[in-house]
């Protein structure tokens, strides 16, 4: 057992599929990756309870770097990929995040980001170099996989549109307990969606949304496999519900439009 990733599990089965590039993750290689990135964070001295932000779009290890944060206790913010530099600043300050991680997607925001976000003191990239930031790739190999800190439940901390005015962070209290306590959200999984590690749940839409973080997150939890798109399309979608014999999914409104929009 993973304990705080995964349920228990065959190590070698995918944990993570990216449905566009074939991208794989086991469930044993999550934990290593967690493991690894929560470390790393401990050992630039981030404690239980200090924040990290990320902006990175769909990407095989957009859930590892959570759960990195999550198995070192920490809160996470999960920002929109589609901010602007000033937008992210707003946010990233307003949560105070003492690490911000970002990839080439964002090369241009996270440059103007370098001058407006001074409370940040670990600025880190993957899948390329990004100016002003360490490669995540570089330093984890440095960072053993057992505990050289506290393991605790960390949680995530999300913020609103901020369509009446600046986006507002929603932050609970942190779990604080021992790391692989079951939450609310896996155990909906159960009720609603007879969520198992049978099951193969494919994630349609952007991860830094809440509900499909959090369902993800259940996913490894529940010890099922997660497929995750890179970004919508309809036939796509339909595709992959067929290939990877998919049992149950996530979507809004717009996307069963779309899908109901294609010839038979």
């Amino acid at each position: 057992m993973f304990p705080g990733a995964i349920a228990e599990t065959t190590p070698d089965k995918p944990a993570i599929v990216m449905a566009g590039s074939g991208e794989q993750m086991t469930f044993a290689e999550l934990h290593e990756y967690a493991s690894r990135v929560a470390n790393l964070f401990q050992a630039a001295g981030l404690e239980p309870g200090d924040h990290v932000a990320l902006c990175l779009e769909n990407r095989l290890e957009f859930l590892p770097i959570c759960w990195g944060a999550h198995y070192a206790g920490l809160y996470y913010t999960a920002i929109s990929s589609r901010l602007t530099a000033p937008e992210m600043a707003y946010i990233i300050g307003d949560c105070g995040a003492r690490a911000f991680i970002t990839s080439p997607y964002k090369t241009d925001e996270a440059a103007d980001l370098l001058d407006t976000t001074p409370g940040v003191e670990m600025r880190l990239s993957v899948g390329g170099a990004v100016d002003g930031h360490d490669a995540l790739e570089d330093l984890l190999p440095q960072q053993p996989v057992e505990p050289i800190g506290p393991r605790v439940e960390g949680t995530d901390m999300l913020y609103s549109s901020g369509t009446t005015g600046q986006p507002k962070g929603v932050k609970v209290p942190l779990p604080g307990g021992e790391l692989g306590s079951a939450d609310g959200v896996t155990a909906l999984a159960g009720m609603l969606f007879g969520m198992t590690a049978d099951s193969v749940y494919l994630s349609p839409a952007p991860l830094y949304h809440a509900a499909p973080l959090r369902f993800c997150r259940a996913m490894n939890r529940g010890g099922g496999t997660l497929v995750v798109m890179e970004q919508f399309d309809p036939e796509e979608m339909l595709a992959n519900i067929e290939k990877y014999q998919v049992t149950f999914s996530q979507v809004v409104p717009t996307m069963f439009v779309r899908m109901l929009k294609l010839p038979q």
